[in-house]
């Protein structure tokens, strides 16, 4: 199951890091930019700086995630280059996660889906366009918005990570509201999602269908770490956001596991601050956040 191997990966290197891919042209070192004056100049520059952080890190890092937003922008090409850096990334042996916060009624959930997790149809055959390990989902159009994932993650052994406690200084807005039963919405969404995964729990104890919750809210974290126990996490907000290693300890279990950890500007940028070639950089951040990260969670192990 693909939520095993995640975690092995993560308990062989023991680092719950996650590489955020969110790569705009702006965060590209002045050579690559110049003279950029087209999107496919801008895709085919990002796709390379991408190539090159993936060689960096490949060895010390489990998984990336790869923001399409960031592609989008691009048009055309920009869609080309987050595809070919989904296939890199995956050629590289990292797990992947693509960032699309997807959501629709049933039958347009299931092109989402077919699109990035499963297979799109085609006249007598069927191909995988994207191919992604998990994807990122936001389940608040209910069940059968979210039904049509759950089949594909079944079908094609791959896992989601849905919409709970979400890392942004706004979410409580919403997400903290107290529903008549006591329960915050984020809460309710959590059970949600701790239900939706239940058929697809692993050989440690944790599901394929996983929650975004983020390192900002270190409180809301613990309620939730607490209740949803086969529920893995992934974790926003560290670094640029303003998370660290001790306000995200909440996300983990007693064995150092349960989570996995984004962090996309403070890896692409490193160079800015650090100095050095930005894919050396991005290695020493890499490596810099596994010690971070350890020094809170201690060894992780499988049990």
């Amino acid at each position: 199951m693909v939520i095993d191997r995640l975690i092995e990966r993560i308990v062989a290197m023991q680092n719950p890091t996650c590489v955020g891919l969110d790569t705009q042209l702006g965060y590209l070192p002045e050579e690559m930019r110049s003279g950029v004056t087209t999107c496919r100049q801008a895709a085919d520059a990002i796709l390379a700086f991408n190539k090159n952080i993936v060689d960096s890190v490949c060895d010390i890092v489990p998984a990336v995630k790869v923001q399409v937003a960031y592609y989008e922008q691009y048009g055309a090409a920009g869609m080309e280059a987050f595809l070919a850096t989904v296939a890199y990334a995956k050629e590289k042996g990292l797990f992947v996660i693509a960032d699309c916060k997807r959501n629709d009624i049933g039958s347009t959930a299931a092109r989402y889906s077919a699109a990035y997790l499963g297979e799109t149809e085609l006249e007598g055959t069927t191909m995988s366009v994207a191919g992604c390990d998990f994807l990122t989902v936001n389940g608040y159009l209910g069940t059968d918005g979210v039904a049509p994932f759950l089949e594909d993650c079944k079908k094609f052994d791959r896992g989601l990570f849905l919409l709970v406690k979400t890392s942004n200084p706004s979410s409580g807005e919403l997400q903290d509201l107290k529903l008549a039963d006591g329960r915050t919405v984020y809460e309710c969404m959590g059970d949600m999602v701790e239900a939706w995964g239940a058929d697809m729990v692993g050989a440690y104890g944790y599901s394929a269908v996983g929650a975004v919750v983020g390192a900002t809210h270190p409180a809301e974290a613990k309620i939730l770490r607490e209740r949803l126990g086969h529920t893995f996490f992934l974790v926003p907000g560290y670094g640029a956001q303003g998370g660290n290693a001790e306000m995200l300890k909440n996300c983990f279990d007693e064995n150092g596991l349960g989570g996995i950890v984004n962090n996309s500007r403070g890896i692409l940028c490193a160079y800015r601050k650090n100095g050095g070639t930005y894919a050396s950089a991005a290695r020493a951040a890499c490596v810099a956040m596994q010690k971070d990260l350890l020094s809170v969670l201690g060894e992780i192990c499988a049990k």
